[in-house]
């Protein structure tokens, strides 16, 4: 059996799939939901030199400490990015990729190019909205009691994970099975963005009648689709 190991985005910690992990869980799967250095739960470890690519080390060290050699990546978000670079350090543990309304850059691409968005708090570590663009834009689709649940867990994301652009010199030349669910009601990152990454991959389409965050507002009709594996 595939071990599931789903990436979370900017602002999120493994708490974002919550909903998500407990019905793969129920179904019969092996699921691993880890929070990155810097965010949620960990936001007190964050430091200089956190970015995407210590991020995806972390994510391929647990693949090697944990012995998964079937892994089903599945990054959101920002977390697409992240589980590009795990994967192309991993190609050998890795079964599946699956993109959920994620950003898969190219080599030398940053989230600047392809998402065009004001933020409003910068420090020297950390970068993001502030509390008021959480609740009016970041996750103002979302249904009560979920969007305060969302909103009380929201935290800044390390700076270099938003700025830098990334390194990724082999995964785009790699053969993969992948897929990629497209949100309908999402802005970003974009539908040509996240249909580059479905032809570029030769991926499988899907598509949620949803917003950015559907392991939230669908979690159901998401859990199927990563079990049913494009």
């Amino acid at each position: 059996m595939p071990t599931i190991v789903l990436i979370h985005g900017a602002y999120q910690g493994g708490w974002i799939w919550q909903r998500t992990s407990k019905i793969l869980r129920e179904a019969g799967n092996l699921v691993l939901s880890p929070t990155l250095e810097g965010c949620a739960e960990r936001a007190h470890q964050i430091r200089p030199g956190i970015n995407t690519e210590s991020h995806a080390d972390e994510i391929a060290q647990l693949l090697f400490y944990e012995d998964i050699t079937n892994a089903v990546l599945v990054g959101t978000s920002s977390g697409g990015m992240v589980m590009a670079k795990a994967a192309e350090m991993m190609r050998d543990r890795v079964e599946q990729i699956i993109f959920v309304d994620a950003l898969a850059l190219m080599d030398g691409e940053s989230v600047g190019d392809i998402v065009q968005r004001k933020t409003a708090i910068n420090t020297a570590l950390a970068s993001g909205p502030p509390r008021s663009d959480v609740i009016n834009r970041l996750f103002k689709d979302l249904e009560e009691p979920t969007k305060s649940w969302a909103i009380e867990r929201y935290t800044l994301q390390p700076i270099a994970c938003m700025r830098d652009p990334i390194e990724l010199k082999r995964f785009w030349t790699q053969k993969w099975k992948a897929s990629v669910i497209w949100c309908r009601q999402s802005v970003n990152p974009p539908e040509a963005h996240q249909r580059r990454t479905a032809e570029t991959l030769g991926a499988s389409w899907h598509e949620l009648d949803t917003g950015h965050y559907p392991m939230l507002s669908e979690p159901v009709a998401l859990a199927r689709l990563i079990m049913e594996g494009g």
